[in-house]
């Protein structure tokens, strides 16, 4: 759900975390792990591991109450952190065979769970529907399928969004951008931003961000191309998509369209505090649909969203972040029923909101939208206007994707700032993507 972050240089500590779990496993499978029955008690304890901030922990602790509330006989051992070192630390668990039963995921790390044997697969509970997936959108129900087996279920839906200033472009009496323009014509449409903005005395102000280094919108142009960031366990791309790519958005600097290298850079960090559209340097921004409260809470002007440019069938239904169980558990149904409460209890939707997204279940999205925030309506009328539009979603991304997001921005800073042309960077990102994911 949180925007890209540079993958941590204790990455290889994390790999070898992961190996030593995958050599552990077959042990923990037959000894007890975590979640053992309360001694004595009667109970069923289930231990689940999360991160996030304070106020998740709030909300999570009270779905969890409600479902001991409704189930006396299970009770939850909860752990919880900041992102900072959650990876290592399940990783750590791993290895001495005591995962915790259920544990919250993403994109940059289902793949090496899955396939280090530490996630559950959990396509039977899927399919008998212990965990319902029918009022889910099709392509978020398969988002955490690798080769056909679901080892991670949406906690809920997040989509790529481009964020405009709709202040700014009623004050140069121009038009909003919109679903479905190309990306050419977004371009085209940023000089006349950039242009009118000086004209008006707006100093540092320019059409639209530059995406050049944003994973997400390089992997939406890729499938409007009829390709993808991954083919099976391969990059799914060539350089020479790779050097089109950035010679497109070189060719939006020259025309004025885009913002200064130093600006573009402040804003390919992800900080909601940083994005263009919120320090009022460009017209647009390249975010998470789920990102719109935050950007606007940092903002005196009014902001509206629509899909990244092209044809939007290149988008789905994204999970914001999933709920995996550990395959040693020794509560498997136990654990399915948790993980359905989560996704499908209506009280629970209340109860956790928007925080991991929106809520997976269309049904329950319906139902808390009354209590949402102006800003949230918005992103859930943006989703649930693309929903129909959305195309067949890939595979969850593979094992090194966190390593080739980096090597993304790397190279297309280097663009940026005139270090190298398209074919060269276009050609180091490439080495190193293959690196990455050891290919």
């Amino acid at each position: 759900m949180h925007p890209a972050k540079v993958p941590s240089p204790r990455r290889p500590r994390l790999i070898r975390a992961l190996v030593a779990a995958a050599a552990v496993l077959p042990v923990a499978l037959g000894a007890a792990a975590c979640g053992d029955d309360e001694k004595g008690s009667g109970k069923t304890e289930i231990s689940i591991f999360w991160w996030g901030a304070e106020s998740r922990a709030t909300t999570t602790q009270k779905a969890l109450d409600l479902y001991t509330s409704k189930h006396p006989d299970v009770v939850f051992k909860p752990t919880w952190q900041g992102n900072q070192g959650y990876f290592e630390k399940l990783a750590t668990q791993a290895a001495g065979g005591n995962a915790p039963d259920i544990f919250q995921m993403d994109d940059n790390f289902l793949g090496e769970y899955s396939a280090r044997g530490i996630a559950m697969d959990l396509s039977d509970l899927v399919a008998s529907k212990k965990i319902d997936t029918s009022k889910f959108p099709e392509s978020l129900a398969k988002y955490g399928q690798i080769d056909g087996k679901s080892f991670g279920i949406a906690t809920g839906e997040n989509t790529p969004a481009m964020v405009y200033d709709k202040t700014l472009l009623a004050q140069l009496k121009l038009p909003e951008p919109r679903t479905g323009m190309s990306w050419d014509e977004l371009i085209n449409w940023g000089a006349q931003v950039t242009a009118a903005a000086q004209k008006a005395g707006l100093k540092d102000v320019y059409g639209t961000m530059d995406p050049s280094a944003d994973y997400k919108a390089f992997w939406m142009w890729l499938r409007q191309q009829k390709k993808d960031l991954y083919s099976g366990s391969q990059l799914g791309f060539t350089e020479a998509d790779v050097t089109a790519w950035f010679e497109l958005w070189k060719g939006a600097a020259a025309k004025k369209a885009t913002p200064t290298a130093d600006l573009i850079h402040a804003a390919n960090g992800g900080d909601a505090t940083k994005q263009l559209v919120v320090t009022k340097n460009a017209g647009t921004s390249f975010m998470w649909s789920n990102q719109m409260p935050d950007l606007a809470k940092n903002t005196d002007h009014e902001l509206g969203v629509v899909a990244y440019p092209g044809d939007p069938s290149a988008q789905w239904a994204r999970a914001a972040l999933y709920w995996s169980a550990f395959k040693g558990t020794k509560h498997k149904d136990v654990v399915a029923d948790v993980i359905n409460f989560f996704v499908n209890d209506p009280e629970a939707a209340k109860i956790l909101g928007t925080d991991r997204g929106l809520p997976s279940n269309t049904d329950l999205r319906k139902a808390i939208e009354p209590d949402l925030t102006a800003q949230m309506k918005v992103t859930v009328a943006f989703e649930n206007e693309m929903t129909p539009k959305f195309g067949q979603a890939p595979p969850p991304p593979i094992k090194g994707h966190s390593g080739v997001r980096a090597a993304l921005v790397k190279a297309a800073e280097t663009v940026q700032y005139g270090k190298a042309t398209p074919a060269e960077a276009a050609a180091a990102f490439v080495a190193d993507a293959k690196a990455a994911i050891g290919g």
